[in-house]
């Protein structure tokens, strides 16, 4: 029984992006059905075009497919995405979820996996109450948190965040050690999914 996994993200200039593609990577290689879709951009072109980076991502994204109510409906399990913005998840990804209200009356999201990830200018910039703040949805929902912890080894090389893989910009792109652990916590989100599905079947 392959588990059904909705990856859904915001990124700016491409930092959460990559780690939504790593998470994806990881959780089909565990044998899961992935989705990989962004959230709309909120964003004036004003404020985008004073960012050269911001305008190439966006060019760059283009073909990935917007998230729509449907994933959450078809998913089993999610991994939410989120660069941090004053400690916070983004105003798009929370545009998003705030339009899930009826799907949480009907109980979609109720009983399925969940995690989450992002990533911050600094180290200390808000990347682990950003998870937790995404994690505060979760609760809401329903959904069963499935966070990396300090559950393999990889881990440790990308930061040792155990609320979820997150990436100091700053630095950068995202590290292979970084990018890593994002495959970890996918393929972690789709064995934890698979066995729950397997259990409910049996």
């Amino acid at each position: 029984m392959s588990a059904k996994i909705a990856v859904i993200y915001y990124s700016a200039t491409g930092n959460v992006h990559q780690l939504a593609r790593a998470v994806a990577e990881g959780a089909e290689k565990a044998g899961a059905d992935v989705r990989l879709r962004r959230v709309p951009e909120l964003a004036p072109d004003s404020a985008i075009d004073a960012n050269p980076a911001w305008r190439e991502h966006i060019e760059a994204a283009k073909d990935v497919e917007v998230a729509t109510l449907d994933d959450l409906t078809w998913a089993d399990a999610y991994a939410f995405g989120s660069p941090t913005r004053f400690g916070n998840i983004a105003s798009q990804l929370k545009q998003f979820i705030d339009t899930t209200g009826g799907l949480w009356q009907q109980g979609v999201m109720v009983d399925k996996p969940a995690t989450g990830f992002t990533s911050a200018h600094n180290a200390h910039g808000g990347n682990e109450s950003t998870t937790l703040a995404l994690y505060n949805t979760f609760h809401h929902w329903g959904s069963i948190i499935v966070a990396p912890g300090y559950t393999d080894p990889v881990v440790y090389p990308a930061g040792g965040n155990p609320y979820g893989t997150a990436h100091r910009g700053g630095a950068g792109t995202p590290s292979e050690e970084t990018l890593a652990a994002a495959r970890y916590q996918g393929e972690r989100l789709a064995a934890i999914t698979t066995r729950l599905l397997a259990g409910r079947a049996a």
